[in-house]
């Protein structure tokens, strides 16, 4: 992926990762448009960041996403790089039997990104160091038994970037997982923000870019905090690094 001179889509840019990610790519030369359900924090990265734009989508709704993208591609014909960040993240408890938050999980984080993607695909085609990033979660690879929904959501992402990536080999569009361990922002809740045993932000951020920009050609982006995740069946101690998730 090139690193500059790109027109950036980031969904859910409105805090977190998302907006992290839209103001470093800002600082590199990139035309940025962040996305989000919450307007009021959609005009305070506005405010904060001169130059990056803010439309609203909810990538749960279907027929949102149809219209948005139509808009989007309207209003920035140069766009040739998507971020699907936008996710949630909430406890469960299988003896509740409350379907409702997995579906909602399933329809942000799984069928979120895969509609966008699909809706976005025919215009990204059709230009030059096109890219798909899609954000999955160190736990896609050993998961956080309290948020089973999230963690299945993110294994099927880390599958479906695969299969991307090898439909579109050879075309113009490269595609890229970032698979972050636990960082310091808001995802669980205000806790989560300043708690000692997440990464921090900037720390993930800094770490994520410097990837990008010394492999160009790399499919998955790993900082080094999320590695035991990501080889833990690899190096034979899954269960030994799931017990001490879930202990």
């Amino acid at each position: 992926m090139k690193m500059t001179g790109n027109t950036i889509l980031i969904t859910g840019g409105n805090g977190g990762i998302g907006r992290a990610l839209a103001e470093a790519f800002l600082a590199k030369g990139n035309e940025v448009i962040v996305t989000g359900r919450d307007k009021a924090k959609l005009e305070d990265v506005v405010s904060a960041n001169p130059g990056i734009h803010a439309m609203e989508l909810d990538v749960a709704d279907p027929k949102a996403i149809e219209a948005f993208a139509q808009k989007l591609t309207a209003d920035f014909p140069a766009l040739n790089v998507v971020i699907n960040n936008a996710g949630i993240m909430r406890p469960e408890e299988a003896s509740e039997a409350a379907i409702e938050t997995a579906e909602a999980t399933v329809a942000t984080n799984l069928l979120g990104p895969i509609r966008l993607t699909t809706a976005l695909l025919p215009h990204l085609l059709g230009k030059d160091d096109a890219a798909v990033l899609t954000v999955s979660s160190g736990l896609a690879f050993v998961p956080r038994a309290t948020f089973p929904t999230y963690c299945a959501t993110k294994a099927a992402i880390h599958s479906w970037s695969m299969s991307l990536n090898h439909q579109l080999a050879g075309t113009s569009v490269q595609v890229i997982e970032l698979a972050p361990p636990y960082v310091q922002t808001q995802l669980t809740g205000a806790h989560q923000a300043s708690d000692p045993n997440a990464m921090p932000l900037a720390d993930y951020i800094s770490e994520t870019m410097q990837i990008l920009e010394s492999e160009p050609d790399a499919r998955e982006i790993l900082v080094s905090r999320v590695q035991p995740l990501r080889w833990a069946e690899r190096d034979r101690n899954f269960q030994q690094v799931f017990g001490r998730l879930n202990g």
